[in-house]
Protein backbone atom coordinates (compact mmCIF):
# COMPACT_ATOMS: atom_id res chain seq x y z
CA UNK A 1 0.00 0.00 0.00
CA UNK A 2 1.35 3.44 -0.95
CA UNK A 3 1.66 5.96 1.87
CA UNK A 4 -0.22 9.24 1.56
CA UNK A 5 2.26 12.11 1.09
CA UNK A 6 2.36 14.74 3.85
CA UNK A 7 -0.15 17.53 3.30
CA UNK A 8 -2.39 15.32 1.15
CA UNK A 9 -6.03 14.59 1.92
CA UNK A 10 -6.34 10.79 2.41
CA UNK A 11 -9.86 10.70 0.92
CA UNK A 12 -8.96 12.22 -2.45
CA UNK A 13 -5.20 12.24 -2.80
CA UNK A 14 -5.46 16.00 -3.37
CA UNK A 15 -3.32 18.54 -1.57
CA UNK A 16 -5.08 19.58 1.61
CA UNK A 17 -5.54 23.23 2.51
CA UNK A 18 -3.74 24.19 5.76
CA UNK A 19 -6.23 25.14 8.45
CA UNK A 20 -5.53 28.64 9.72
CA UNK A 21 -8.97 29.54 11.12
CA UNK A 22 -11.40 27.70 13.38
CA UNK A 23 -13.86 25.37 11.67
CA UNK A 24 -17.13 27.21 12.23
CA UNK A 25 -19.10 24.34 10.65
CA UNK A 26 -17.80 21.84 13.19
CA UNK A 27 -21.22 21.03 14.64
CA UNK A 28 -23.54 21.68 11.70
CA UNK A 29 -25.73 18.69 10.83
CA UNK A 30 -24.10 16.36 13.34
CA UNK A 31 -27.38 15.32 14.98
CA UNK A 32 -28.97 14.51 11.63
CA UNK A 33 -25.98 12.48 10.50
CA UNK A 34 -26.36 10.21 13.52
CA UNK A 35 -29.76 8.94 12.36
CA UNK A 36 -30.15 9.87 8.67
CA UNK A 37 -27.42 7.97 6.88
CA UNK A 38 -29.02 6.91 3.61
CA UNK A 39 -28.60 8.42 0.16
CA UNK A 40 -31.53 10.84 -0.20
CA UNK A 41 -34.51 9.87 -2.32
CA UNK A 42 -34.92 13.42 -3.62
CA UNK A 43 -32.88 16.43 -4.66
CA UNK A 44 -34.44 19.70 -3.52
CA UNK A 45 -33.31 23.26 -4.13
CA UNK A 46 -35.59 25.20 -1.79
CA UNK A 47 -34.77 26.44 1.70
CA UNK A 48 -37.44 24.22 3.27
CA UNK A 49 -36.33 21.20 1.20
CA UNK A 50 -40.01 20.46 0.63
CA UNK A 51 -40.96 21.94 -2.75
CA UNK A 52 -39.74 23.08 -6.10
CA UNK A 53 -37.89 21.27 -8.87
CA UNK A 54 -35.24 18.61 -8.50
CA UNK A 55 -32.03 17.57 -10.22
CA UNK A 56 -33.57 17.98 -13.67
CA UNK A 57 -32.62 21.67 -13.40
CA UNK A 58 -29.00 20.61 -13.88
CA UNK A 59 -29.71 19.16 -17.33
CA UNK A 60 -28.41 15.89 -18.74
CA UNK A 61 -25.76 14.57 -16.37
CA UNK A 62 -24.82 11.39 -18.26
CA UNK A 63 -21.04 11.29 -18.39
CA UNK A 64 -20.75 14.80 -16.92
CA UNK A 65 -18.15 16.06 -14.46
CA UNK A 66 -20.03 17.84 -11.68
CA UNK A 67 -19.02 19.73 -8.54
CA UNK A 68 -21.10 20.61 -5.49
CA UNK A 69 -19.74 23.90 -4.13
CA UNK A 70 -19.88 23.91 -0.35
CA UNK A 71 -21.21 20.36 -0.25
CA UNK A 72 -21.35 19.97 3.53
CA UNK A 73 -22.25 16.39 4.40
CA UNK A 74 -22.51 15.57 0.71
CA UNK A 75 -26.16 14.55 0.56
CA UNK A 76 -26.94 16.23 -2.75
CA UNK A 77 -23.70 14.97 -4.27
CA UNK A 78 -24.47 11.43 -3.11
CA UNK A 79 -27.92 11.63 -4.67
CA UNK A 80 -26.44 12.57 -8.05
CA UNK A 81 -23.71 9.93 -7.88
CA UNK A 82 -26.22 7.14 -7.13
CA UNK A 83 -29.39 8.15 -8.95
CA UNK A 84 -27.86 9.63 -12.12
CA UNK A 85 -24.95 8.64 -14.36
CA UNK A 86 -22.31 11.36 -14.10
CA UNK A 87 -18.70 10.55 -14.76
CA UNK A 88 -17.87 12.05 -11.36
CA UNK A 89 -19.33 14.28 -8.67
CA UNK A 90 -16.87 16.27 -6.56
CA UNK A 91 -18.18 17.36 -3.15
CA UNK A 92 -16.01 20.42 -2.41
CA UNK A 93 -15.94 21.91 1.09
CA UNK A 94 -13.51 23.86 3.24
CA UNK A 95 -14.72 22.43 6.58
CA UNK A 96 -12.77 19.42 7.91
CA UNK A 97 -15.75 18.46 10.06
CA UNK A 98 -18.17 18.51 7.14
CA UNK A 99 -15.77 16.53 4.94
CA UNK A 100 -15.36 13.96 7.71
CA UNK A 101 -19.13 13.56 7.93
CA UNK A 102 -19.39 13.22 4.15
CA UNK A 103 -16.64 10.59 4.15
CA UNK A 104 -18.35 8.67 6.94
CA UNK A 105 -21.75 8.72 5.22
CA UNK A 106 -20.83 8.40 1.57
CA UNK A 107 -17.13 7.64 1.24
CA UNK A 108 -18.06 4.19 -0.06
CA UNK A 109 -19.49 5.80 -3.21
CA UNK A 110 -16.05 6.60 -4.60
CA UNK A 111 -14.59 6.94 -7.14
CA UNK A 112 -17.76 8.35 -8.70
CA UNK A 113 -18.13 10.60 -5.63
CA UNK A 114 -15.00 12.43 -4.47
CA UNK A 115 -14.74 14.48 -1.30
CA UNK A 116 -12.52 17.42 -2.15
CA UNK A 117 -10.83 19.64 0.46
CA UNK A 118 -10.27 23.34 0.08
CA UNK A 119 -11.72 26.82 0.01
CA UNK A 120 -14.05 26.66 -2.98
CA UNK A 121 -13.00 29.70 -5.03
CA UNK A 122 -9.30 28.91 -4.59
CA UNK A 123 -9.89 25.29 -5.61
CA UNK A 124 -11.86 26.24 -8.73
CA UNK A 125 -9.04 28.46 -9.94
CA UNK A 126 -6.74 25.42 -9.99
CA UNK A 127 -8.98 23.34 -12.29
CA UNK A 128 -9.64 25.35 -15.46
CA UNK A 129 -12.31 23.92 -17.79
CA UNK A 130 -12.67 20.82 -15.59
CA UNK A 131 -16.45 20.73 -15.08
CA UNK A 132 -19.63 20.52 -17.11
CA UNK A 133 -21.86 21.54 -14.19
CA UNK A 134 -21.26 23.44 -10.95
CA UNK A 135 -24.01 23.80 -8.37
CA UNK A 136 -24.59 25.09 -4.86
CA UNK A 137 -27.58 24.48 -2.58
CA UNK A 138 -27.27 27.26 0.01
CA UNK A 139 -23.58 26.43 0.00
CA UNK A 140 -20.43 28.25 -1.05
CA UNK A 141 -22.32 30.74 -3.21
CA UNK A 142 -23.96 32.04 -0.03
CA UNK A 143 -20.77 32.26 2.02
CA UNK A 144 -18.12 33.39 -0.47
CA UNK A 145 -17.69 36.84 -1.93
CA UNK A 146 -19.36 36.51 -5.35
CA UNK A 147 -16.74 38.78 -6.90
CA UNK A 148 -14.25 36.05 -6.00
CA UNK A 149 -16.37 32.93 -6.50
CA UNK A 150 -18.18 33.70 -9.76
CA UNK A 151 -15.03 34.38 -11.83
CA UNK A 152 -13.50 31.21 -10.38
CA UNK A 153 -16.61 29.25 -11.35
CA UNK A 154 -16.43 30.60 -14.89
CA UNK A 155 -12.79 29.49 -15.08
CA UNK A 156 -13.58 25.96 -13.87
CA UNK A 157 -16.46 25.40 -16.30
CA UNK A 158 -15.98 24.05 -19.79
CA UNK A 159 -17.41 26.13 -22.64
CA UNK A 160 -21.18 25.71 -22.52
CA UNK A 161 -21.03 24.50 -18.92
CA UNK A 162 -23.69 25.51 -16.41
CA UNK A 163 -23.70 27.07 -12.95
CA UNK A 164 -26.88 26.53 -10.92
CA UNK A 165 -27.44 27.65 -7.35
CA UNK A 166 -30.16 28.21 -4.81
CA UNK A 167 -29.82 31.05 -2.35
CA UNK A 168 -32.02 33.02 0.02
CA UNK A 169 -34.45 35.46 -1.59
CA UNK A 170 -34.45 37.40 1.69
CA UNK A 171 -32.91 36.99 5.13
CA UNK A 172 -34.40 34.34 7.41
CA UNK A 173 -35.08 37.16 9.87
CA UNK A 174 -37.43 38.67 7.30
CA UNK A 175 -35.07 41.49 6.37
CA UNK A 176 -34.90 42.15 2.63
CA UNK A 177 -32.08 41.03 0.37
CA UNK A 178 -29.26 43.51 -0.13
CA UNK A 179 -29.25 45.67 -3.25
CA UNK A 180 -25.71 46.98 -2.64
CA UNK A 181 -23.90 43.64 -2.92
CA UNK A 182 -22.69 43.72 0.69
CA UNK A 183 -22.89 40.66 2.96
CA UNK A 184 -24.72 40.28 6.23
CA UNK A 185 -23.32 38.34 9.19
CA UNK A 186 -24.38 34.96 10.56
CA UNK A 187 -23.74 34.05 14.19
CA UNK A 188 -21.57 30.94 14.68
CA UNK A 189 -19.35 29.47 17.39
CA UNK A 190 -15.85 28.04 17.21
CA UNK A 191 -15.15 24.45 18.34
CA UNK A 192 -14.05 26.00 21.65
CA UNK A 193 -17.41 27.72 22.09
CA UNK A 194 -16.23 31.24 21.26
CA UNK A 195 -18.79 33.46 19.51
CA UNK A 196 -17.95 34.24 15.89
CA UNK A 197 -19.66 35.34 12.69
CA UNK A 198 -19.55 34.44 9.01
CA UNK A 199 -20.42 36.70 6.08
CA UNK A 200 -23.48 35.63 4.10
CA UNK A 201 -24.46 37.18 0.80
CA UNK A 202 -28.25 37.55 0.54
CA UNK A 203 -28.65 39.62 -2.60
CA UNK A 204 -31.49 40.76 -4.81
CA UNK A 205 -32.24 39.07 -8.10
CA UNK A 206 -31.01 42.14 -9.96
CA UNK A 207 -27.65 42.06 -8.19
CA UNK A 208 -27.09 38.37 -8.94
CA UNK A 209 -27.95 38.86 -12.61
CA UNK A 210 -25.54 41.80 -12.83
CA UNK A 211 -22.70 39.94 -11.11
CA UNK A 212 -23.07 36.91 -13.38
CA UNK A 213 -23.18 39.02 -16.52
CA UNK A 214 -20.12 40.96 -15.45
CA UNK A 215 -17.94 37.85 -15.47
CA UNK A 216 -19.27 36.62 -18.81
CA UNK A 217 -22.11 34.25 -17.95
CA UNK A 218 -25.02 34.17 -20.38
CA UNK A 219 -28.55 32.72 -20.42
CA UNK A 220 -29.02 33.88 -16.82
CA UNK A 221 -32.40 32.83 -15.43
CA UNK A 222 -33.87 33.33 -11.97
CA UNK A 223 -36.91 31.64 -10.45
CA UNK A 224 -38.46 32.57 -7.11
CA UNK A 225 -39.86 29.74 -5.00
CA UNK A 226 -41.92 30.93 -2.03
CA UNK A 227 -41.68 29.40 1.41
CA UNK A 228 -44.27 26.66 1.89
CA UNK A 229 -44.31 26.40 5.67
CA UNK A 230 -44.82 28.83 8.52
CA UNK A 231 -42.22 29.40 11.18
CA UNK A 232 -39.71 31.92 12.49
CA UNK A 233 -37.03 30.99 9.92
CA UNK A 234 -39.12 30.50 6.82
CA UNK A 235 -37.67 31.97 3.64
CA UNK A 236 -38.27 32.10 -0.08
CA UNK A 237 -35.63 30.78 -2.46
CA UNK A 238 -33.94 32.21 -5.53
CA UNK A 239 -33.00 29.48 -8.00
CA UNK A 240 -30.42 30.89 -10.40
CA UNK A 241 -28.90 29.31 -13.49
CA UNK A 242 -26.35 30.59 -15.99
CA UNK A 243 -24.11 29.30 -18.75
CA UNK A 244 -20.48 29.83 -19.70
CA UNK A 245 -20.42 30.86 -23.37
CA UNK A 246 -19.22 28.28 -25.87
Amino acid sequence: MTATPPGTDPETGLEATPETTPDLWHDYGRARAATDREVPERFRWTWGQDSGPGAEVLGDLDGACVADLGAGAGRHAAYLAVRHRPARVDAVDSSPAQRATAAELYGHLGPRLRIVPGEVAAYLRTVPAAYDVLYSVFGAVDFTDPQDLLPAAATALRPGGRLVFSTLAHCVTGAPARADGAPGRVAMTTPDGVAATLPRWVLTERVWVGLLGRVGFTDVAVEVWPATADGPRRAATLLVSARRPT
